[in-house]
């Protein structure tokens, strides 16, 4: 077939013609913007070529805040779908590709940069550092997320979407079921959204490993810290897995290998166990950081030291070892046999216990803490029944044999959720509303912010829960319809007023953004929160250099250290500072990363071969390149001081 003869849609409907239409006028709306502001050459200095590890955060958040309605537009449609028995609002493959690209979207391109943003933003200034290890390789990490994401999201216009799930299982995936190219989509995207990934990892090891403030030792680091540095080493073990496994149902779709065929030697299974030997440890890749945010919150709001802070750190490295040692669970129903399966559910059920020591000092903390009832603790204090729920019913589906009745059934996508959706998604919106005004200066409005807080938590409830009921009488995931007299209509209806409150609390996340920007007081001082940590004891807005001394911790609370018992984080006179230069490198190799895997998608094999030269040409330069940064003088850092209110001293 043609290449071009591939770019219509497999699937037309009149959401589709309609999303087209909108992304047209929104691209044109955009240009013109830039045009007659005149702003391209301000986008392009100070955004498009940053080096600087806190304009990466905020370009991962903002892309992350994105992909949240992109894939809760595919949530709300999948409920709709089955609100009511025998719909016909979308039909069956316009159902298989929502829900694959509602999975995709939500776990590798909006869950995964959120906890990017964060990282990116508060790490270095957790440890006292000026920027990440290899600011060059942060900026191309980040640009190749935003290509992959954009390339995954271009599907459903041309050529169509994948629609074999988001775990995309073999043989369902090979050309003879999927005839579209919507899951060679799904290989090369998400495979490049992988290297970046990828690159992050090993760019944040080495940063908190050598970049750490003077007295900071490893026992010393902030919690968050802690939690990052855990899910980046599990991220160098298992993204490795999902890009080899990538590559190889890429050469399948493409160039007619076999190595998940159900002939010529080929196994289907081996698919499954690659995916989940990656997708596993991903489910702790998304929670870790996020017990890191709620170590950080519940500390902070409590007015206490952190409960058990050498129980903590060892509870997430267990969870980080056993975490690759579950996978098999996922397909308990897939024929193992008892022995395999037995071993697996114990291991599954023993990640509960590090997990379930982590919940109890939380409680520890709170303890005869003064709490101060904030929007980042409201959401902490939700997430802890919430996902005390979710887990423990994670504990029913890890018993092998009972997984049989619950596999593949509404209760495991209740499950899922209720444990994701408190464990990481309230953990984003409590580190983004906690650390949004050392972002931007102002803080978000705490009445709007509350409302938000139930209408999501009571929305999360009442999506989910229901699902058990369902699951439990029998109905099956993935199925876009049900008849009347099967009874799950009432569920499924409960369900849908759910997501619409859910829709609700998310779209008043941005009417509080933008009630904040207009509104906000901007003279909120350097502690708005009277926090704890490093990341407070610098200005607000951030300097480009963070800290223009650098500072001396003695605990992992260096900050409280210094408001409470007289500690001097900041010795010595002003230095002048090495800072990293910008680059348009990243963005311009990036841009034609996407042009490649465009072109592979289509089998447009000239323009892939160009655009792969085009790629080790710019490595060339960047090896060749003579580029050692630039310097802030004294003069500078006292000029700078002077306009934030004087040296943080």
């Amino acid at each position: 077939m043609e290449f071009f003869d591939r770019f219509a849609i497999p699937h037309p409907s009149p959401l589709i013609y309609a999303s087209m239409v909108a992304i047209g006028l929104t691209v044109i709306a955009i240009i013109a913007g830039l045009t007659y502001f005149k702003k391209w050459g301000y986008l392009w200095r100070e955004w498009l070529t940053t080096v600087d590890h806190k304009r990466i955060g905020i370009m991962y958040l903002l892309s992350a805040l994105l992909m949240l309605f992109r894939g809760g537009a595919d949530a709300i449609m999948m409920r709709a779908q089955l609100s009511v028995p025998e719909n016909t609002l979308l039909d069956a493959q316009h159902y298989n590709e929502i829900f694959t690209t509602h999975g995709v979207v939500m776990i590798i391109f909006m869950a995964m940069p959120f906890i990017m943003a964060l990282m990116n933003f508060v790490v270095p200034l957790q440890i006292g550092a000026r920027d990440v290890a290899f600011p060059r390789l942060n900026a191309l990490s980040f640009w190749l997320f935003f290509m992959g994401a954009m390339l995954f999201n271009i599907s459903f216009v041309i050529g169509g979407s994948p629609d074999a799930g988001w775990t995309s299982y073999f043989p369902l995936a090979g050309n003879e079921l999927s005839t579209s190219v919507g899951t060679n989509y799904y290989m090369i995207a998400i495979q490049i959204a992988g290297l970046g990934t990828l690159m992050t990892g090993i760019n944040f090891i080495v940063t908190i490993f050598k970049m750490r403030a003077p007295g900071m030792t490893l026992m010393k680091m902030p919690m968050f810290t802690w939690s990052a540095l855990i899910t980046n080493i599990i991220i160098v073990f298992a993204f490795p897995v999902l890009t080899v496994a990538l590559a190889m149902g890429t050469m399948d779709r493409l160039f007619g290998t076999h190595f998940f065929a159900t002939t010529n030697g080929g196994m289907d299974m081996l698919w499954a166990n690659l995916f989940w030997v990656w997708g596993h440890p991903e489910v702790y890749i998304l929670i870790l950081p996020a017990f890191g945010i709620y170590s950080e919150v519940i500390s902070a709001f409590a007015r206490r030291n952190l409960y058990g802070y050498k129980s903590m750190v060892g509870s997430m490295v267990i969870i980080s070892l056993l975490s690759f040692f579950v996978w098999v669970h996922h397909f308990f129903t897939m024929g193992q046999g008892a022995l395999t399966n037995s071993i697996f559910s114990i291991t599954t059920m023993a990640i509960a216990v590090p997990t379930g020591i982590k919940i109890f000092n939380w409680l520890f903390t709170l303890w005869k803490g003064k709490i101060e009832v904030t929007v980042p603790m409201l959401y902490s204090l939700g997430f802890i029944p919430i996902f005390t729920i979710g887990g423990v019913t994670g504990v029913m589906l890890g018993m092998s044999a009972a997984d049989y009745q619950y596999h593949n059934t509404m209760f495991l996508v209740a499950h899922f959720h209720l444990v994701i959706i408190p464990g990481v998604v309230f953990a984003m919106i409590a580190g983004l509303t906690y650390w949004w005004p050392k972002m931007f200066g102002f803080m978000l409005n705490e009445r709007i912010g509350k409302w938000t807080f139930w209408f999501i938590a009571i929305g999360t409830c009442v999506a989910f829960f229901p699902m058990f009921i369902s699951g439990l009488d029998g109905q099956a995931r993935r199925m876009y319809t049900y008849s009347e007299s099967t009874g799950f209509g009432i569920w499924n209806m409960l369900s849908f007023f759910g997501a619409i409150l859910l829709a609700i609390g998310f779209a008043l996340i941005v009417y509080n953004i933008y009630y904040s920007i207009r509104y906000a007081s901007r003279d909120i001082g350097d502690d708005p929160w009277n926090a704890r940590s490093l990341e407070w004891a610098t200005h607000n807005p951030v300097p480009d250099y963070n800290f223009a001394i650098t500072p001396e911790v003695s605990s992992s609370e260096g900050l409280w250290d210094a408001k409470k018992r007289g500690h001097t984080l900041f010795k010595g006179p002003y230095k002048e500072i090495h800072m990293p230069s910008n680059s348009g490198v990243p963005f311009i190799m990036s841009a034609i990363f996407f042009v490649f895997g465009f072109a592979m998608i289509f089998s447009m094999w000239i323009v892939a071969i160009i655009s792969a030269i085009g790629i080790f040409a710019c490595m060339a330069h960047r090896s060749f390149e003579q580029d050692h940064g630039y310097h802030i003088s004294v003069d500078e850092i006292k000029q700078t001081e002077a306009k934030f209110g004087g040296a943080k001293e």
